[in-house]
């Protein structure tokens, strides 16, 4: 009896943080509205979070009725009571941040590392780089609820290992137990893509989405999948897979997973980068063939640029290939039937070339009209999307979702 007790209670203050993580001020009354929780149960635990300092209640509310209006005291979370950590691995770099139960960020830190180095010393350089910047901080570190981190690859979430990260080189890699020995923090671990989709969800264009997609392209293209407020992971977390999707079986060049002719073979950074070759190659008094001559930055930001100067060349590569995606997009919402779609790495970077024919693809190819009733955009977090997102899966699972870890993890 006692631990459905406990149960019920997680259960109830993981309702009020979530109603307070989406109103901002809200008061008791409201609270109780949105929750289905009793005035008496919603006074209790609010009166708990005050004394906790997690919680404060400020600013008047006027209600309007026939009568006299009562003024009300609006709760709202305190931002920075607590912190979480959020680290994002990449193909050749991670980033480190910590932020605040908003996921603004307060301290971020950016490494660049070999790709294909031992994943063992990547890991324990991460961990040092956490331990300086919660000391940079100079945040307690009772105050940080824990440690989220989006690894490239397939992820078991239950056990924090990156089964395959193809991109790095790493085979079953227990990053949650090497995190956590490091650090003492809880950890938890997911696709980096997923937590892409998840930053978007909690904090970002996907608030007030009930089935979204994340879409992200660069080194590899892959998706997260938000469903009736959850992550959808799939039986063997590899749900999302998008950039295997077969475009073309027969004739199609050879994909890294061992198939030919998935979408990242004709999408991906990569693939970008080789035929803009081809088209310099071919033309080399043109835009494209001086940009890659005088580059002094990525060969992508070079074709990016050759694109902003107009050549026509690019232009109509960058609609192929924005084709390509709008068919895979398409096929997407012909399945999940979402009512959003947010699209990140070069599709953001190149939003004014990719998005325009995505979505007019997306409208010519999506069943009976599905995809009319899709918004797609580009995210507002650009390239701190990730970290923001491993920040988030720490803040969802170890405060907003309380019920869902042990008990002897919870923050509070």
């Amino acid at each position: 009896m006692g631990s459905n007790q406990v149960t019920a209670k997680s259960h109830n203050i993981r309702s009020i943080l979530k109603a307070l993580l989406y109103h901002q001020q809200i008061s008791r009354v409201e609270l109780a509205k949105f929750t289905s929780l009793t005035p008496a149960t919603i006074s209790n635990l609010v009166n708990e979070l005050l004394s906790q300092g997690l919680v404060r209640e400020n600013g008047i509310e006027m209600v309007i009725s026939p009568r006299v209006g009562r003024p009300r005291m609006t709760v709202e979370l305190i931002q920075d009571a607590r912190f979480a950590v959020g680290v994002h691995i990449g193909i050749g770099e991670y980033q480190i941040v910590i932020t605040n139960l908003l996921a603004n960020i307060i301290f971020s830190t950016t490494r660049k590392f070999e790709v294909c180095s031992p994943a063992e010393i990547i890991i324990q350089e991460i961990v040092t780089q956490i331990d300086n910047l919660i000391v940079q901080s100079g945040i307690t570190k009772t105050l940080i609820v824990g440690i989220g981190v989006g690894a490239s690859g397939l992820v078991n979430v239950e056990t924090g290992v990156n089964i395959n990260a193809p991109n790095l080189c790493w085979n079953h890699i227990p990053i949650r137990e090497l995190i956590h020995q490091g650090t003492g923090l809880p950890v938890i671990v997911d696709n980096n893509v997923r937590l892409m989709c998840l930053a978007e969800a909690m904090f970002g264009e996907g608030k007030t989405a009930n089935v979204m997609a994340f879409v992200y392209a660069r080194v590899g293209v892959g998706a997260g999948l938000f469903v009736s407020g959850k992550l959808f992971r799939g039986m063997a977390a590899g749900a999302g897979e998008i950039g295997h999707s077969i475009m073309i079986p027969d004739g199609g060049e050879k994909c890294s997973c061992g198939n030919y002719g998935c979408l990242e073979t004709l999408v991906s950074q990569k693939a970008i980068i080789r035929s803009a070759k081809h088209l310099a190659e071919a033309n080399p008094a043109g835009i494209l063939a001086q940009k890659f001559d005088d580059c002094q930055t990525s060969e992508m930001d070079c074709v990016f640029s050759a694109a902003k100067d107009g050549d026509e060349e690019v232009l109509q590569m960058f609609a192929e290939k924005a084709r390509y995606f709008g068919i895979a997009l398409a096929n997407l919402i012909n399945i999940l039937n979402p009512n959003l779609i947010v699209l990140g790495g070069i599709l953001g970077q190149g939003e004014e070339y990719f998005l325009p024919e995505i979505k007019k693809v997306v409208k010519d190819y999506s069943f009976s009209h599905l995809g009319d009733q899709v918004k797609i955009c580009v995210s507002g977090f650009g390239q701190k999307t990730g970290v923001i997102g491993a920040s988030a899966l720490a803040l969802s699972t170890y405060f907003y979702n309380l019920s869902e870890i042990p008990e002897q993890e919870k923050s509070f």
